[in-house]
């Protein structure tokens, strides 16, 4: 799970800086990077919540 955390923490710093330039600049291949990272990001924290849930059982 401890590697689990740390993907999460990786993709979202990937994503919050991919997002800022999309903002910031309207860079749109920054926007495309950032969006494509927040599906991934979501997928791991789908998992987070599985195993999560499973430990405190």
């Amino acid at each position: 799970m401890k590697t689990l955390v740390e993907q999460i923490a990786s993709h979202f710093e990937s994503f919050a800086k991919d997002a800022q330039a999309q903002v910031e600049n309207g860079n749109k291949a920054a926007g495309a990077r950032a969006r494509k990272t927040s599906l991934e990001i979501e997928k791991l924290l789908k998992q987070f919540r599985k195993d999560s849930i499973a430990s405190a059982k």
